[in-house]
């Protein structure tokens, strides 16, 4: 295996690249924590019995939206961006044409078939009838996604992340108050029908049409600026010949085809658990209602928390994409392997002490969020918080493989571990009675084969291998020593006061810091690194003052 640099190479631009990530990654934290926030009184408004009902639709609507645009955005900032170092300015434009004619057609198709499909999808599949008309509600948010995710695209393909990043903070926004609000008013005024909590998810369902609409319209505006103050940059010429139509279309269908089935294996499991889950316990005698509750615990709350580590990777390997094509159209395998090293070790020093920390603190978290005191709901932590670690890894290496064109393996990876995932979960269901502790271990295994097949094909295709010391070894080590303050802290300031909002708010800050120092002091991240990382000039003269380095 080749060793890897330890210093920058030259014109590597690797700190713009972590720096345009973390834009979307700030965003994306932003994003999900809005989603926290909203529903928390959302569970309070509609129960965890009305949360399951949300979920099952939401779990459908995401397999419709994968399947239709949801890699619209990677697909066009990998054509766009490998055009522009080529200057194929056209060819950028046509690329941006037929983009737009295949998501109107491609949404409105997906839209369609959920609203005339709804019923049975939700009946025969789900076992979960109260879930059609909220993913009836949700259902024409794909069309307005579709149209939305190439003009993002462009954007990310441009280098530019500020679009995405605003359009989804705003959409998050008008989305959390209208589901706030519409469950609310829903419950109230269908109160007499015989499920009104399937009426409130419908409520909570809007919410995210609304949020939609409302960052189409924003995209639309800034796309209109951009193309009136820009218009002599658009038009200008390319000295190659001008791609043809036909070979636009194919270069998309091409580009979009293995992402989606990526993404639509990757992502599936969630709805594969769903499902099993509705069949086995239906067939055990477990009642509608209580199963939307078991599944309102796994999904809208343990899920829900775990994925907001998740979403710095999913930014990253979004903004990463076109700069590694970039690289690669210029032939410089140096500087790709280099993108790749430091967005990966950025993304474990994030992904894992928010690991140990959601694990050692599991029950204080769902208790100061959800109000949720159970064991179950903390236990589903405890056992699934390093899932976290596994998705952040798998999201980023299915992003390293889609920008150096082997897309098919990220996808023929994903269906390997989801058949594994799949025999897993229906051995715990039906045999072990493990409940929805099953579905919490099939998250984590899932997200684990992921990405060791991943880990493998990216050093075959690359001769590539992470560095390990520093970029699991000694945050691991760092984060056990935090995990273990934070445990202690939290502790004491509960025997004195008895409040677990005031020891959280104490804990959390000081396990932060001793993870700061741990990992400046251990060497896991180095003089020569800290410039590359977001904030990183003004961490490196903190710490120097601090006499750590």
């Amino acid at each position: 295996m080749a060793k890897q640099p330890t210093r920058t190479p030259k014109n590597a631009n690797t700190g713009n690249l972590l720096v345009q990530g973390s834009i979307l990654a700030i965003a994306g934290i932003f994003v999900r924590f809005i989603g926290l926030l909203y529903k928390v009184p959302m569970i309070r408004i509609l129960g965890q019995e009305g949360m399951g009902y949300y979920n099952t639709a939401y779990e459908i609507y995401n397999i419709g939206l994968i399947l239709s645009s949801y890699s619209l955005p990677l697909a066009m900032s990998k054509l766009i961006a490998a055009r522009r170092v080529r200057k194929q300015y056209q060819d950028v434009e046509r690329v941006y044409i037929s983009g737009m004619i295949f998501s109107a057609a491609a949404g409105g198709l997906m839209t369609l078939i959920l609203l005339v499909g709804g019923d049975f999808i939700t009946a025969a599949i789900f076992k979960s009838p109260s879930s059609a008309l909220p993913l009836k509600v949700m259902a024409p948010t794909i069309f307005v996604f579709s149209i939305m995710g190439v003009i993002r695209g462009y954007f990310q393909g441009r280098g530019n992340m500020i679009p995405t990043s605003v359009s989804q903070i705003l959409e998050q926004l008008v989305h959390a108050v209208v589901s706030i609000a519409a469950s609310y008013a829903f419950m109230q005024w269908f109160s007499d029908q015989a499920n009104p909590k399937s009426y409130g998810a419908a409520g909570g369902t809007l919410g995210t049409l609304c949020g939609a609409i409302v960052a189409l319209l924003y995209l639309a505006f800034m796309m209109i600026l951009y193309r009136t103050y820009n218009a002599k940059t658009l038009n200008r010429r390319q000295q190659l010949p001008v791609e043809a139509w036909p070979d636009v279309y194919a270069a998309l269908i091409l580009t979009l085809t293995p992402i989606i089935l990526s993404q639509f294996v990757y992502q599936l499991s969630g709805s594969v658990d769903n499902s099993l889950f509705g069949q086995i316990m239906d067939a055990k005698g477990l009642a509608e209602a209580e199963r939307a509750t078991l599944l309102g615990v796994y999904g809208g709350e343990y899920r829900l928390l775990s994925n907001v580590p998740v979403a710095i990777a999913s930014s990253l390997g979004a903004s990463m994409i076109p700069s590694i094509v970039q690289s690669r159209t210029s032939h410089n395998l140096r500087e790709v392997k280099y993108k790749i090293r430091m967005t990966i070790k950025f993304n474990m020093l994030i992904a894992i002490p928010c690991a140990v920390g959601m694990g050692v603190l599991a029950g204080p978290i769902m208790q100061l969020i959800f109000h949720d005191s159970s064991e179950l709901s903390a236990n589903l932590m405890r056992i699934g918080a390093f899932a976290v670690v596994f998705f952040s890894l798998s999201t980023v290496t299915n992003a390293v493989l889609q920008g150096i064109d082997r897309m098919s393996k990220s996808v023929t990876h994903s269906a390997i571990s989801l058949v594994f995932h799949i025999i897993f979960v229906y051995i715990m269901l039906k045999y072990l009675d493990w409940n929805v502790y099953g579905l919490v271990i099939g998250n984590v295994t899932f997200a684990l084969v992921v990405c060791i097949l991943n880990w493998y094909s990216i050093g075959r295709a690359l001769h590539y291998r992470q560095e390990v010391k520093t970029t699991f070894l000694l945050p691991l080590l760092a984060a056990a020593i935090m995990g273990a303050a934070a445990w202690g802290t939290y502790q004491g300031i509960y025997a004195l006061t008895s409040r677990n909002t005031v020891a959280m708010l104490i804990s959390v800050p000081v396990a932060m810091i001793i993870y700061a120092i741990l990992i400046v002091v251990l060497g896991a991240v180095t003089e020569d690194e800290l410039p590359e990382m977001p904030f990183g000039r003004k961490l490196l003269s903190l710490f120097r003052k601090m006499h750590l380095l």
